[in-house]
């Protein structure tokens, strides 16, 4: 079998099968809330949330079932917060978090096909 020695530069192997992508700056944005969604508590801490009473909690009702303080319970919410997938609301002394579900089906959008 003889190849050729040279390949012609107008001359495509195949059709490109991707049309579309997120760009670079949606794919940073993504990429930040599942960076946030890479640790176990974090994890934890957004289905306790989703589970309180009307889709929220208070960061008191937060640190007992994850086992932590209530400093490094904050510290986790506050990468949640800046990731964009709870919302944040100071009532007294006390934090109150709800889930931004469109935040979370955003992130779940890119990566699903069109």
């Amino acid at each position: 079998m003889t190849f050729p020695a040279t390949i012609d530069a107008g001359t495509s192997c195949c059709v490109p099968r991707i049309t579309s992508t997120i760009s670079t700056e949606e794919a940073e944005r993504v990429a930040r809330v599942f960076k946030a969604l890479g640790d176990p508590t974090r994890v934890r801490l957004l289905s306790l949330i989703a589970a309180g009473d009307g889709g929220e909690a208070c960061i008191c009702d937060l640190t007992e079932p994850v086992g932590l303080s209530q400093g490094t319970v904050s510290h986790h919410m506050k990468l949640l917060s800046d990731a964009g997938l709870v919302r944040r609301e100071q009532r007294g002394r006390w934090a109150y978090f709800s889930l931004d579900v469109e935040a979370i089906d955003a992130a779940s959008a890119a990566l699903r096909p069109a």
